[in-house]
C-alpha cells in the first residue's frame, strides 16, 4: 500500500480549501409586463426562496427589474409589497433601464460574473412563464438541473428546450424563421446547433464563468442573444449541452399574434447579418458574399411571413 505522508496530507487539504467551490448564481429575469394573476411570479419566487437558503451550492439571486415596469407600478400596493416583502427578501434586485429582455440578461448576467469566480455557473430564470400551474410546479422542482449539468459534466454552455408539438408557434417561427436564417447566414453552424437543440432562441441557459467571461467582452445583442451564444460556442468548440424543461409557455392562452411572430423573425435576421458582417467584414470580398446572402435572406423572411400568416391564423 502507498504510504502518504502527514504532512503532504495537510498539504493536499489546505489547497482544497484554499480552492473556492462553484457556486450557482441565479439571475431572475422580471417581466417586464406586471401579470395581473401573481400566482406563477409566487411560485418562481418559491423557488428563489430556497436557493437563496442553500448558500453552500448557490450565490444569492439577483433580480432584474425594468424601470419601466417599476414606474408602471409604482401606485399599485400589490407591487410594492410584492417587491419588497418577496422579490427584495430573496434576492438582491437590479433596478435598470433596458431596451428589450436580452439586455436585462446583460445587467444580470454582467453583475453575477463580476461577483462570481473561475468555477461558478450562472443559471438564467426567465420570470414570465405560467410556473403556477401544476406542469410549471413540476418544472420548478427539477430545473435546478440545468445548471448543475455544468458542474457535473464539465460543460460550457446548457440550453433549456421547451416540449411543444409542431403547431407550437414558437416552434413554426423556429422552424421557417431561425433555422431557415440560420441556414442561410451560417451552414455549417446550423447543422451542429440543429444537433445539439431545437430551441436557438431558449430564455433557460446556465453558462460557465469562462464562457460567460468571453460573451460579455464582445458586442451584446439586445435580441436573440440565446442565438449569438450558441453560435459563438461552436464556432469557439465550446462543450454544450441541453437540457428538457417541460411544457411551459410564456404566451397568453397558448397564442402568438402575427405581427410579433414577424418582429421576431425580423429581429433574428437583423442579428444574423450583424453577427455575419462583424465575422468576415476583414476579408477583401465580403461586400459582394453579403449582398448575396441578403437577397437570400430577404426571399426567406418574406417566404416565412408567408407561411406564419397562414398557419397563425
Amino acid at each position: 500500500m502507498k504510504h502518504i505522508s502527514t504532512a503532504a496530507t495537510n498539504k493536499s487539504d489546505k489547497a482544497a480549501r484554499e480552492v473556492p467551490a462553484s457556486l450557482i448564481h441565479p439571475v431572475v429575469i422580471y417581466p417586464f409586463r406586471q401579470p395581473a394573476d401573481y400566482s406563477d411570479l409566487t411560485a418562481l419566487y418559491d423557488l428563489v426562496a430556497r436557493l437563496n437558503a442553500d448558500r453552500a451550492r448557490y450565490a444569492r439571486p439577483v433580480t432584474v427589474l425594468d424601470r419601466k415596469t417599476h414606474f408602471a407600478m409604482e401606485g399599485n400596493q400589490a407591487f410594492r409589497d410584492f417587491r419588497h416583502q418577496t422579490v427584495a427578501k430573496h434576492s438582491d434586485v437590479l433596478d435598470a433601464w433596458c431596451v428589450d429582455t436580452c439586455q436585462m440578461w446583460y445587467t444580470g448576467l454582467g453583475h453575477a460574473w463580476e461577483h462570481g469566480h473561475s468555477h461558478d455557473v450562472y443559471w438564467l430564470l426567465p420570470g414570465d412563464f405560467n410556473y403556477g400551474t401544476p406542469i410549471g410546479q413540476q418544472v420548478l422542482s427539477r430545473l435546478n438541473d440545468l445548471p448543475e449539468i455544468i458542474q457535473e459534466l464539465d460543460q460550457d454552455f446548457c440550453v433549456g428546450e421547451i416540449t411543444t408539438d409542431h403547431s407550437n408557434p414558437k416552434q413554426l417561427i423556429d422552424t421557417y424563421g431561425t433555422f431557415a436564417m440560420l441556414y442561410n447566414w451560417f451552414p455549417a453552424e446550423a447543422r451542429e446547433i440543429r444537433q445539439m437543440t431545437e430551441r436557438p432562441r431558449s430564455e433557460f441557459f446556465a453558462i460557465r464563468h469562462a464562457f460567460l467571461g468571453e460573451v460579455l467582452r464582445d458586442r451584446w445583442y439586445a435580441y436573440e442573444q440565446t442565438l449569438v451564444i450558441l453560435l459563438k460556442a461552436v464556432l469557439g468548440k465550446k462543450k454544450i449541452s441541453r437540457f428538457s424543461v417541460g411544457d411551459l409557455s410564456d404566451l397568453p392562452h397558448g397564442r402568438e399574434s402575427l405581427a410579433a411572430a414577424m418582429q421576431e423573425v425580423e429581429r433574428t435576421e437583423r442579428v444574423l447579418r450583424s453577427f455575419w458582417r462583424e465575422r468576415n467584414q476583414h476579408n477583401r470580398t465580403w461586400p459582394v458574399e453579403y449582398r448575396a446572402l441578403a437577397t437570400q435572406s430577404s426571399d426567406i423572411r418574406r417566404t416565412a411571413f408567408t407561411l406564419l400568416e397562414n398557419l397563425l391564423k
